[in-house]
């Protein structure tokens, strides 16, 4: 078994912050129930948490799509953050399904992510996210085995996710972290 390296001294080991809609507002819109108002339909036997998030599909070409991303092993932790994406055309919502708390690591431009000025929230499992058109974020991190989010994001001709590879210098960790007093995969 291969050992993964492990921070340094002079390694960047992010702070984990808690997802509110204030906090989150640079990168996007928190999608949470909890902090939603409703009103019945269906004869009063449904709640209706209306226009959580609006989905941003861009030029003319763009379509909204719903996709189910799942992820049968948990991210291992602490891992080294080597690259960041963006959806330049249209936003890209993650509504957990399980009710599973996640990660989500966002950077206001490509040079803030490169330079290591990140942002760390945690999910508690029962709110989502909606980054914004244009967000720098760090592919899905799952904390607990056979994940699944529901994805609403935007498909169209022209191409919607860029890349970056985060220079060998920035040398930034997203740390284990606890969640309900259990570790979690290293």
């Amino acid at each position: 078994m291969m050992s993964r390296p492990m921070p340094g001294a002079t390694s960047k080991v992010l702070k984990t912050q808690l997802l509110t809609a204030k906090a989150f507002a640079p990168y996007g819109e928190v999608i949470d129930r909890q902090q939603h108002t409703h009103f019945l339909i269906n004869g009063g036997s449904t709640e209706r948490y209306h226009q959580m998030a609006c989905v941003d599909t861009g030029p003319e070409d763009g379509r909204a799509i719903i996709s189910i991303f799942r992820k049968p092993v948990a991210s291992h932790f602490p891992f080294r953050v080597e690259m960041m994406e963006q959806h330049p055309f249209g936003s890209q919502a993650f509504i957990p399904l399980k009710g599973k708390p996640f990660l989500i690591l966002v950077a206001a431009s490509a040079q803030a992510a490169e330079q290591g000025d990140l942002a760390l929230f945690l999910s508690d499992g029962s709110q989502g996210i909606n980054y914004a058109a244009g967000t720098w974020h760090h592919p899905l991190i799952t904390l607990e085995d056979d994940d699944e989010l529901l994805v609403v994001d935007r498909q169209g001709d022209r191409k919607n996710c860029n890349e970056i590879q985060l220079p060998d210098s920035s040398d930034i960790w997203v740390p284990a972290i606890l969640i309900q007093g259990a570790s979690l995969p290293s």
